[in-house]
């Protein structure tokens, strides 16, 4: 599954039962929303689908929208893309990677309530551009050590660029309501490589 993160890591005899009940709130959070949409969860209810007590939650995400966030960066997380030589086959691993976490039950209502919740809510507005950071930052490094190879322009600008890759898989999911495929990445990788190559 794409970006899931380790959740405490090096805790003592504890750690076990602490990733299954960090693992069994985040599953409920992400099934409750693929099954009723995003207004479905609240805490209360997370905890009873989880089977876990709510001091528990509120322990490890201090709001409804940190819990939000956390469930849906174990769909879209952080990648890590190994050094391929080319930047369009990085780019490729990044956006195939992508899709399958789009296509996988649930995501699209889970983005598009983090998105809708972000307009409406100042305070999710800032948790959400700090998730969104996250997720883009291998981009972002793609997009540089692509510079330093010279297989980028050196005077693209790199947030421009990432946010050229990462918006029309969103688009064409929520915006467009179709399920993108290989084909669209396909496409993707061709013109985001000629838009960013060196000139000449």
């Amino acid at each position: 599954m794409v970006g899931t993160q380790s959740d405490g890591a090096g805790r003592g005899p504890g750690r076990p039962r602490e990733e299954r009940v960090t693992g069994a709130v985040l599953r409920a959070v992400v099934d409750m929303v693929h099954e009723q949409g995003i207004g479905a969860v609240t805490m209360d209810a997370v905890a009873a689908r989880a089977g876990v007590s709510k001091p528990a939650i509120y322990r490890r995400w201090p709001t409804k929208q940190d819990l939000i966030i956390a469930a849906a960066e174990t769909r879209i997380g952080i990648l890590s893309v190994p050094d391929l030589g080319d930047f369009r086959a990085e780019l490729r691993f990044v956006l195939t990677t992508r899709l399958e976490a789009y296509r996988l039950p649930g995501t699209d209502r889970l983005i598009a309530g983090l998105i809708g919740a972000a307009a409406e809510t100042g305070a999710v507005r800032g948790q959400y551009a700090e998730y969104t950071e996250r997720i883009t930052s291998e981009t972002r490094r793609i997009l540089e050590r692509g510079i330093e190879r010279g297989d980028v322009s050196p005077d693209t600008d790199v947030r421009a660029a990432a946010t050229l890759v990462a918006a029309p898989l969103l688009f064409r999911l929520i915006g467009e309501q179709e399920m993108p495929d290989a084909r669209f990445v396909d496409t993707l990788v061709d013109l985001v490589a000629r838009a960013v190559g060196p000139v000449g």
